[in-house]
């Protein structure tokens, strides 16, 4: 049986909170805004049960989108790029540069970063840390917009909030939408873009509904499922 904190059921126990119920969207963070806050600021993270079967390659979804109000982080970017490309990447604040070297490093066991992002150039180096980046959504990939030869624009785009996201294995897309001190216009906001962006990715194979169920939820809170019909 599932332990869970006092903090928690005293979430489940929130009034105007229903398990069963899907809640318009401005409804469900004025529900999520109630419950009882820890002493962090938690991350809101949204999970999207999509109509895919990610078994099929040509139903797979990711990418990446710029939430218009960020997401309340500073993140680590890593960037794979010599020369003019590496001099670019630390003028737009990028937090490890390497190729060759940072290669060696992330076999060794390096991964103190939350984006990776390659020149094309680059991919010599990193094809072959596929097993390693691959099952820690760090491997870089164009449709995410981490192959690029903008390397200056990309870790820009990244550090201001930029996010990426991918299907697992049960069809589900699991994305940070901003934090608990967000206003709830724009966790509104962000929360709005993402699921539009998601829409326009349905892959042409994938028949009947295709998103089917969206959860809103905090670190330490139970998930809200929305209203998105």
């Amino acid at each position: 049986m599932r332990q869970t904190s006092r903090r928690y059921r005293a979430a489940l126990d929130t009034q105007g909170y229903d398990s069963h119920r899907r809640y318009p969207l401005t409804e469900a963070l004025q529900v999520l805004e109630s419950f009882p806050k820890p002493q962090f600021d938690e991350t809101v993270e949204l999970c999207v049960r999509l109509g895919i079967d990610p078994k099929k390659s040509d139903q797979m979804v990711r990418g990446s989108v710029s939430l218009p109000k960020g997401i309340g982080k500073t993140r680590t970017v890593a960037v794979f790029a010599e020369g003019d490309a590496a001099e670019a990447a630390e003028e737009a604040g990028a937090d490890i540069i390497g190729a060759d070297d940072l290669a060696k490093r992330i076999q060794e066991g390096f991964l103190d970063f939350d984006v990776c992002i390659a020149h094309p150039s680059m991919m010599r180096h990193v094809g072959k840390l596929g097993r390693i980046l691959g099952p820690q959504g760090k491997m870089p990939s164009p449709k995410s917009g981490t192959v690029t030869e903008d390397i200056a624009g990309a870790v820009s785009e990244f550090k201001a909030g930029k996010v990426e996201f991918r299907a697992d294995s049960g069809g589900n897309v699991h994305v940070p939408v901003g934090k608990r001190s967000f206003a709830v216009e724009d966790l509104e906001a962000n929360i709005t873009h993402f699921v539009d962006h998601l829409r326009t990715l349905r892959p042409a194979a994938v028949k009947g509904t295709y998103v089917r169920r969206v959860s809103v939820s905090a670190t330490m809170s139970p998930g809200i499922t929305l209203d998105v019909s």
